[in-house]
């Protein structure tokens, strides 16, 4: 069977996170005060005794589903995996995973990412909405329709769930579109920026600096990245495509299914919580899922 691997973004973190990893493995031990020392705060009083507020901070929440996944991976792992793949920020564990980038710059990529986005929200506010049961074609023609404000198709997350961004204007103009088109749902998400859309611009030019001084190596098996939803083994598309997931949707209905196209029949996800398992079960109940 292919063996691949999958790692989650922001939204899958929770109190306590990984301190059973901390508490059982030295390896792991090793590997977050590592990530206390490169931030320069101990990450890690957060994710063990934090509340859901602390959790939620910029410079915290996406450092730590970081980690988590990185550690899972790390003591779960008994084979290399054939292909990987994560959703929005789990690229970054993937990258990690699969020999990309070393973990100590992916960290780091991934806490400037942070403060980065934190600033293209403060600069133009913006928000997201999940649609439920409606054709992907149909929700981009909605989103296409809406001329005098930004609203996109952010992430495709499986069959009949779709995410949309754009500004907070072009939200509240969608969704009244998408439930009269027929979705079943549409609703907007508790979240403080317009993510995978133009508004995060200001965000992928600071990140860009922080990518381009990044040494990218050849990975062992191939990434399949958001931007592409294709495998991808050279170190400088993959460098690229890292860049672009900032202001492009994540394909990820795409990706599980051309990774399943290319052999791909057992699937294991690495990070605090299911989320990816039970979306890839939506996509194909088929596949195994470890």
């Amino acid at each position: 069977m292919s063996k691949s691997f999958v790692f989650p973004g922001q939204g899958s973190q929770h109190t306590s996170m990984g301190k059973d990893l901390y508490d059982n493995h030295a390896v792991v031990r090793e590997l977050f005060e590592r990530a206390n020392e490169l931030l320069g705060f101990r990450i890690t009083d957060v994710m063990f005794n934090g509340t859901d507020e602390d959790l939620r901070a910029t410079r915290v929440t996406q450092p730590a589903v970081f980690l988590h996944s990185v550690a899972a991976f790390m003591v779960n792992t008994i084979e290399q995996p054939q292909m990987v793949a994560g959703h929005s920020l789990g690229e970054f564990s993937a990258l990690v995973a699969c020999g990309a980038l070393a973990f100590e710059d992916a960290l780091l990529l991934v806490s400037a990412r942070a403060e980065a986005m934190q600033k293209a929200c403060e600069l133009q506010p913006g928000t997201m909405a999940a649609v439920l049961a409606l054709p992907d074609e149909k929700v981009e023609e909605i989103c296409n329709s809406i001329t005098d404000d930004i609203v996109v198709a952010a992430n495709f997350n499986c069959n009949g769930q779709i995410v949309i961004s754009g500004t907070v204007s072009g939200i509240d103009k969608a969704i009244p579109l998408m439930k009269e088109a027929g979705a079943k749902r549409a609703i907007k998400l508790p979240v403080g920026g317009a993510f995978h859309s133009p508004l995060m611009q200001p965000a992928a030019e600071a990140l860009g600096k922080a990518i381009e001084q990044t040494a990218f190596r050849q990975p062992v098996c191939p990434i399949y990245q958001n931007v592409c939803a294709t495998p991808q083994t050279d170190p400088e598309h993959i460098r690229r495509n890292l860049l672009e997931q900032l202001t492009s949707p994540v394909r990820w209905t795409q990706t599980v299914n051309q990774m399943i196209a290319d052999g791909a029949n057992e699937f294991y996800e690495f990070g605090p919580g299911d989320v990816l398992k039970n979306l890839i079960r939506k996509i194909n109940p088929e596949v195994t899922i470890g």
